[in-house]
């Protein structure tokens, strides 16, 4: 792109949430970037080179002005109060609200067309989807064990709907696949631990997010004991950022990491168990 077809398009960009900084970087348009959230850690060599403005419901409104960017990228109603405080000082925002692993894919080519790099968006895009395809096939002809992922502790919180679509796309059948469709994490809450312990999963996974998971917390819960989960110990954390940044990486790594637990499973003698149950 040369530089006169670039200043027809946004270049100098603020990135309030990871997801955004780190498409930016594997389309090479990190040259765009002028500011990013606290939080990111994808890719790390992004906190090196870009000042950080932002937590994730908070920024340094001042700092941003001063970045004068073309464009600031958020996330969510969460971000809508920063948005407005941004847009009344006449900065443009651009706000994605990706909730689905298709949404995701989608929020890529927008962002690519918002910038003037559709065919790099495309291409992107198509190795994202030929990746979740194939680990798709792998998983489409062996046992699905049953799993609980937990966003949150207290309250318990399940999964959103990208990381319950993850899971199907991984090889297993998410629990709790009705309340991911649920957007808001208050719509996703569990009020009750037997609800957990009626669902019988065969794994566990654990992304606080924010903090570290603690397994032998949620193995010594009480009644979790009966479960086939704790009982043959398939009980994991996935890092937060890998899964629950709706973008690149929960399709990369953090698809990868579900398949490799569904996979453990599969080579232990749980699946073998749960085979001799159903025959």
């Amino acid at each position: 792109m040369t530089n006169e077809s670039m200043t027809a398009y946004p270049s100098r960009i603020v990135c309030l949430t990871e997801e955004t900084t780190e498409t930016l970087y594997l389309l090479g348009e990190e040259r765009r970037i002028v500011g990013i959230s606290g939080f990111t850690v994808r890719p790390a060599r992004a906190r090196k080179e870009k000042p950080r403005v932002s937590a994730f419901t908070s920024a340094n409104i001042d700092k941003i002005v001063r970045l004068q960017p073309d464009l600031v990228l958020g996330f969510s109603d969460l971000q809508a109060d920063i948005a407005a405080q941004l847009i009344r000082l006449g900065i443009t925002v651009h706000v994605f609200n990706q909730r689905s692993v298709v949404q995701i894919l989608q929020m890529i080519r927008v962002l690519g067309g918002l910038i003037g790099c559709e065919a790099k968006a495309t291409r992107l895009v198509d190795e994202l989807s030929a990746n979740i395809e194939r680990i798709r096939n792998q998983s489409s002809s062996r046992p699905r064990p049953r799993i609980y992922f937990e966003e949150w502790d207290d309250p318990m919180i399940s999964g959103i709907q990208w990381v319950s679509e993850l899971i199907t796309i991984a090889g297993g059948d998410d629990c709790f696949a009705e309340l991911g469709v649920e957007p808001l994490a208050r719509n996703r809450i569990i009020a009750n631990s037997a609800t957990v312990i009626e669902r019988v999963p065969d794994i566990i996974i654990g992304s606080w997010c924010g903090k570290k998971f603690q397994p032998s917390a949620v193995k010594s819960r009480s009644g979790w004991q009966s479960m086939p989960a704790v009982m043959n110990d398939h009980v994991y954390e996935i890092k937060s950022p890998l899964i629950l940044q709706p973008g690149p990486a929960a399709l990369t790594e953090g698809l990868a990491a579900l398949h490799a637990i569904v996979t453990r499973w599969h080579e232990s003698d749980a699946a073998n168990k749960l085979a001799k149950r159903k025959s």
